[in-house]
């Protein structure tokens, strides 16, 4: 057989996971990552979509409704990567996920790109993650370097405070006296 390469324009669609629960799944991936439902089929899948695309992800009950959480022993499915445009998207998610104390399960620097990871409610891993600009050649950038989720916790909420203190400030009448 010849040898084959795909072609650099090519791309992954979108992913159709299978869930327990669909009411479940949209809560975590409509209500708190954001995605729009684009459409439903009946009360056994959704299609979502970020930006007006026909669907970047589907969920479905067809075969799995009642079912366990997908076990992390054995073959299948690691994580589903979704990527943002910028740092500053990824840092209002984690903001976000924070807020409502959604239980993450790690964050890495892989010099290429910064990630957070977590589960989603039927234990299918998502990773939430930015690219860095390309300016160093590949193989100085990759590199794997984990984040420690209690720092960077801190760190957030240090910068949110600071930065809605200022607002405060800004918005506070200032005495005449």
């Amino acid at each position: 057989m010849e040898k084959y390469t795909i072609p650099a324009q090519a791309r992954i669609g979108h992913i159709h996971l299978k869930v327990s629960d669909l009411n479940r799944a949209l809560s975590f991936y409509r209500d708190l990552l954001g995605f729009e439902v684009t459409m439903m089929y009946g009360k056994q899948a959704a299609f979502l979509s970020a930006g007006g695309y026909h669907h970047h992800i589907g969920l479905n009950t067809w075969h799995s409704q009642g079912m366990p959480e997908a076990p992390l022993e054995g073959v299948g499915l690691y994580h589903t990567a979704i990527a943002y445009p910028t740092r500053r998207d990824l840092a209002l998610i984690l903001k976000r996920l924070l807020e409502v104390n959604y239980p993450l399960t790690g964050a890495s620097d892989h010099g290429v790109s910064e990630a957070i990871y977590m589960d989603d409610p039927d234990g299918n891993g998502v990773e939430l993650y930015w690219d860095k600009p390309r300016e160093q050649p590949m193989a100085l950038l990759y590199r794997l370097r984990p984040y420690h989720l209690e720092r960077i916790s801190r760190r957030i909420k240090a910068r949110y405070e600071r930065i809605k203190q200022r607002k405060v400030s800004a918005i506070s009448p200032v005495s005449c006296g």
